[in-house]
């Protein structure tokens, strides 16, 4: 264990998985599986006891209370809290979503699609400030140079990963779909030089990290869009490419998703056209 000890604990998710990240492997064994779990299940982190949390990350009560100690908190509970607030503002379930949305619309569908409207905006307005454009311009470049580019997003970013293989694919640019349908693995589809884009927002899908892990123990380049520092994919040692949404209702669109996606396709193939000239 660290001998420093903490000045305070972390008061936000953000700065949590920030403080995770810079003690990296230092952590002892059964602390960094406590820290592994929680950053990629935030959502169980919010709703479980010490005992339930314990279970789920394979090691004892005492390991939990630990690692929350190790973090400057004075307990589970208050480090639960940070959990707590995320989950409460981000992921309600569907039957408050859509009271949610019953509320917002109870001047009629107009005044629905004006909203969903304003929040696609802002998303457009917010993403010049979320993408660092030196990793912009380090993912067009690695996917540029790739033979084959694998692109893999489940669950809300299914449909863009879908979409750059339409755009990559009328751009006469080898990509690959992954879909895991039958839930057949094929990450041994990776093949020497090729690059990985993968696509995943909270609460981040398994699948996608799974699949991005493994490429990048391959030596594979990763390039990702994601929504958070406390993005999973941050601590693998990816290109992040961050991108938020706003929400109506708690339903998430994709406006400034799309866009990222589009201008990210159209900059590599244009790349891949002048290294041909």
């Amino acid at each position: 264990m660290d001998d420093a000890t903490p000045s305070g604990p972390p008061d936000t998710l953000d700065a949590l998985y920030r403080e995770i990240a810079e003690r990296g492997d230092g952590l002892p064994k059964r602390l960094r599986q406590c820290a592994d779990y929680v950053i990629e299940n935030p959502d169980r982190v919010a709703v479980s006891t010490v005992a339930e949390l314990a279970v789920a990350a394979d090691v004892q009560p005492s390991a939990v209370m630990r690692f929350c100690q190790e973090l400057g908190f004075s307990g589970f509970s208050q480090m639960q809290r940070l959990f707590r607030e995320e989950y409460s503002r981000k992921w309600p379930d569907y039957a408050t979503r859509l009271q949610n949305l019953r509320r917002a619309g109870e001047d009629g569908p107009a005044v629905l699609l004006a909203e969903f409207v304003e929040a696609g905006r802002t998303s457009l307005e917010n993403l010049m400030s979320t993408v660092d454009l030196a990793m912009l311009e380090r993912a067009v470049e690695i996917l540029a140079a790739s033979p084959l580019i694998h692109l893999v997003g489940y669950r809300r970013a299914f449909p863009v990963a879908s979409y750059l293989a339409y755009a990559l694919e009328k751009m006469a640019i080898p990509c690959v779909l992954h879909t895991a349908v039958g839930q057949l693995p094929t990450r041994h589809a990776l093949r020497p030089g090729d690059a990985v884009l993968a696509i995943t927002f909270a609460p981040y899908s398994a699948e996608t990290v799974a699949f991005a892990e493994a490429a990048r123990l391959g030596g594979h380049e990763v390039v990702a869009l994601t929504d958070s520092l406390s993005s999973p994919l941050q601590r693998i040692g990816v290109v992040p490419l961050l991108v938020s949404e706003v929400d109506v209702g708690a339903f998430r669109a994709l406006s400034a998703t799309f866009a990222l996606a589009l201008g990210l396709a159209v900059a590599v193939g244009a790349r891949r056209d002048a290294a041909l000239a």
